[in-house]
């Protein structure tokens, strides 16, 4: 579980750079494009393995849980970061066109 969270993290901080994600942890493109829409989708629950398990997991602690919430959400937040210096590089240039 951990791991996946590490790896959606990293991912969702790489602007969604599978191919880069999948060369640091060796993880396929499917499998990390499939963990990063069901964390999307349902959030850090979204990203426990329930296959073969007739009993449900050991549930994490509260503290477990936010750590984890919170690990991504940073993720998330270095992303616009990202996305916004784009957008001021992009508006600059454009304004050098003129």
């Amino acid at each position: 579980m951990n791991e996946r969270i590490e790896i959606v993290s990293y991912c969702i901080a790489q602007n969604k750079d599978y191919t880069k994600t999948m060369e640091k942890y060796k993880v396929s493109y499917q499998q990390i494009y499939s963990w990063v829409k069901k964390y999307e989708k349902n959030g850090v629950d979204g990203l426990i393995d329930k296959r073969g398990k007739k009993k449900p997991l050991v549930d994490m602690t509260e503290v477990e849980r936010l750590r984890a919430a919170n690990k991504l959400l940073q993720s998330e937040i270095e992303q616009k970061s990202m996305e916004i210096d784009l957008l001021k590089k992009l508006e600059e240039l454009e304004r050098r066109r003129r």
